[in-house]
Parts: C-alpha cells; structure tokens; sequence
C-alpha cells in the first residue's frame, strides 16, 4: 500500500525537521573521516585526568608542551569545575550536547600544547568539513574578562609555537589554518557550548588535523582563559522536549493524513 502525502503534510514534517536539525545539508562536501569522536575510547586512566595520561584512542595524540606545562585535560561529563585530575572552571557548566568525553585546554599558549590526529584516506582537492562544539570558561581563583577560540590545521607540517615577551605567536607553515568564533567569556563567567563548521581542503592522501587552544590573542598573562572541545563531527542529542516536540510534530501529520482521506472517501 502506498501512503500519500500532501503538500502541507510534506512542509509540515519539514518543519518538524528542521526543528530538530535532521533536515539534510545543502553542503555536499563529505565530512572528515576522524576518529573516536567524543574522546570516549581511551586506554590509559579515566578522565578528569592529562590528555596523555588518558590515552584516548583512534589516533589521538598531544603534541609537544610549549612551555611551562601541559594543561591539556581529557574531561568526563560534570568534572569541568573539579580539580581531581586538573583543574576546575567557574560553574554551572554544562556538559556538551553531543554527549561523551571532551577537551579541557589552558588557553595560555605558555601553558599547553597542541593534540592531533592524523587522517588517511583522503582525495587530493576533495574539500571536507569539520565541525565540532566549543565552550570557554576561567579557572576557579582568578578574575577577569577572557577571549577563547580554537586555532585548527589540517597539513603534514608542524605548527610551530613561539613564545617570548609575554605573548604567542603560530606559524601554521604550509598547514590550511581555520579558527573558530572568538567567545568573549565574562570574569568567572562561562561561554556556552556552541556548534563550529569549517571546510578544509585535503592536499595529501593522509594530513595531521591539529588542535590548538588560543587565549586572549596568544597573551601568556595567566588569568588564565580556558577552552573546551567536544564532539568532533558529532551531532546534538535532542533534549527530552525535542523529542515530545517530534511527538507533536508527527502526531499532527497523521491527523491530517487521516482527515484527507476521510474527505476523498466523502467525495468518492
């Protein structure tokens, strides 16, 4: 038996759709083959703990520290504020809306260092986006108004870190550079998660995609500003209303189906 739909009832569970964000992308471009997503896979202690120590896997790898140390976290849901394992943030914070384990970076360049993960499989020229979920907040203790954004690379090159005379400065070398939205996060305040989408173009079969946190445009005065990164490539999971909200949204679609064919048996 085949079902019919009219042109309301179509717009209609288009709209429910978009509401949720399950309509289909106008961008064609595939997205970047990156492993092991929400950091969830991990061989070495469990998070809140040092990027390293967790060992998340699927090609995951923390790239050399810059100065005087590593503050680069692999964060289970509800640790951002704790310092068992690191250090804690200003709360509430919520956890990512995809869901899974995320990064916890000192957005001081002198304190951190990059994490990478090197991608195959790649088509020479093929354009492929990224996307990813960001946050920013300020360390527990200190004060001041921050700015917070992820510096990223896709190439074969290192990306080369200089620090002297109290900022930063990258060279991403031949690396296609793509940074995300600056968050602007009040004194003891906290920058929601939002959703990043950028497009890098493949050179080579296998490139690095690195990671770089950046505070206060590369400033190593050490308010200190902090940035999160969770679910790369991952969807939002729909929260509870969402889903009653689909509920609604198909309960009406059927009705309508159910009316129209009331009518034709009517006219029939």
């Amino acid at each position: 038996m085949r079902i019919s739909f009219s042109k309301p009832a179509i717009l209609g569970l288009a709209a429910v759709g978009l509401t949720l964000g399950l309509a289909p992308s106008a961008n064609a471009n595939p997205f970047l083959p990156v492993q092991n997503l929400t950091f969830s896979s991990y061989t070495g202690v469990a998070p809140k703990n040092n990027f390293s120590a967790v060992n998340p896997t699927g090609g995951w790898q923390r790239g050399a520290p810059a100065g005087q140390g590593d503050l680069v976290f692999i964060d289970a849901p509800g640790t951002a504020t704790s310092f068992v394992g690191g250090y804690g943030v200003y709360g509430p914070f919520a956890n990512p809306p995809p869901g899974g384990n995320f990064v916890q970076a000192d957005g001081n360049p002198d304190f951190e260092s990059t994490f990478f993960q090197q991608i195959s499989g790649l088509t020479i020229g093929q354009q492929y986006d990224l996307s990813f979920w960001q946050a920013a907040g300020q360390q527990q203790g200190f004060t001041g108004a921050t700015t917070e954004q992820w510096r990223v690379f896709l190439g074969n090159d290192p990306v080369t870190l200089t620090c002297g005379g109290g900022s930063c400065t990258v060279d991403p070398n031949t690396n296609e550079e793509h940074d995300s939205p600056l968050m602007n996060t009040a004194s003891q305040g906290v920058s929601p998660w939002q959703q990043v989408t950028m497009t890098f173009t493949a050179t080579a079969a296998s490139e690095a995609l690195t990671f770089l946190a950046w505070g206060n445009g590369g400033s190593t005065v050490n308010l200190p500003p902090t940035v999160f990164l969770a679910g790369v490539n991952s969807p939002a999971v729909p929260e509870p209303a969402t889903l009653s909200l689909l509920g609604v949204g198909l309960i009406g679609l059927g009705g309508t189906v159910l009316r129209q064919r009331a009518k034709r048996k009517a006219a029939g």
